[in-house]
């Protein structure tokens, strides 16, 4: 355990079970003093207790630990920022956010309801920006910050009847790769964690026989390295079964078509050349694209 938490102070939402209990517990068992967020509700969101919550702060103090239980919904922007003074009012300070909180409500894009649409969103996407902002100027203020931010496969690359979630979990990719470089200059990290486990949310779509590999604490070393002092910053890993890759938003060298009437002709002719990825770059920022086209537009005037 070389990677520890002493003397930090970490918040961890949706934390009642899965893959939030395994983070708390380790980050309680490596010195961290956590706060346990979880809203107890049902897979699809409904309903609500506490009581999930607390059984993990028990786990934890059992342990020797140090934990404290939440029940709010992410959802609710004023009860985060009561969750967050509840965490510095005891401890005086928040260094760990991971944004974990998530629920599911699959269908077919066709056979969907829109406000099955929204409530995904505003689960995933704008609760990790409600804990996200209420964390924020603590952080800005100590000049230290982790924050994780809980994507998926079905966001980076598709997954067949979840639209809702794979939206909502790509723009938590878009979302920190701009906290990133806005927390740089505070100390602050902000990296993503596309996890592939065995949950409650996800234990039906596991095959009996691969359910023990991809068992959710073994999520957790890549949660810990982006939680932890050495954690990189604007990082997407993935992780499951003890395998760890690390995912990137990519630009292809490209191709100049022109801006005369035949261009979009040369576009269909240039195609493949355009989605050739020898070469291709991870930009820096969303400057870079345009710098890329400067430099096409230059080398062909």
């Amino acid at each position: 355990m070389s990677i520890r938490f002493d003397g930090r102070v970490a918040i961890v939402t949706g934390a009642g079970g899965g893959l939030g209990r395994e983070h708390a517990l380790a980050l309680a068992a490596r010195g961290a003093k956590v706060l346990v967020n979880d809203l107890g509700g049902a897979v699809d969101g409904s309903g609500g207790s506490a009581t999930a919550a607390q059984k993990v702060v028990d786990e934890i103090r059992a342990a020797g630990g140090e934990a404290l239980a939440n029940g709010a919904s992410v959802t609710d922007h004023a009860a985060v920022q009561a969750m967050v003074q509840q965490a510095v009012d005891a401890w005086g300070q928040v260094d760990v956010l991971v944004n974990n909180a998530g629920i599911l409500r699959d269908k077919s894009f066709a056979k969907m309801e829109l406000d099955d649409f929204r409530l995904v969103v505003d689960v995933h996407l704008m609760g990790a920006v409600h804990c996200t902002k209420a964390v924020w100027p603590l952080m800005q203020q100590r000049k230290y910050g982790r924050i994780v931010m809980t994507t998926s496969s079905s966001g980076l690359y598709g997954n067949f009847g979840q639209t809702n979630y794979g939206a909502a979990k790509l723009a938590l990719v878009g979302l920190m790769q701009t906290l990133a470089l806005e927390g740089e200059k505070h100390g602050i990290r902000v990296n993503c964690l596309a996890p592939t486990a065995t949950t409650r949310m996800t234990e039906d779509l596991f095959p009996a026989d691969m359910r023990e590999a991809f068992a959710a604490r073994n999520v957790v070393p890549a949660m810990l390295v982006l939680a932890s002092e050495a954690a990189p910053t604007r990082t997407i890993l993935c992780a499951g079964a003890g395998g760890v890759e690390a995912a990137n938003i990519t630009l292809t060298q490209g191709a100049y078509v022109g801006t005369g009437a035949d261009a979009d002709d040369r576009l269909v002719a240039l195609l493949d050349q355009v989605r050739d990825r020898a070469g291709e770059q991870v930009p820096g920022s969303g400057s870079a694209q345009g710098a890329n086209e400067l430099r096409l537009a230059r080398a062909n005037g």
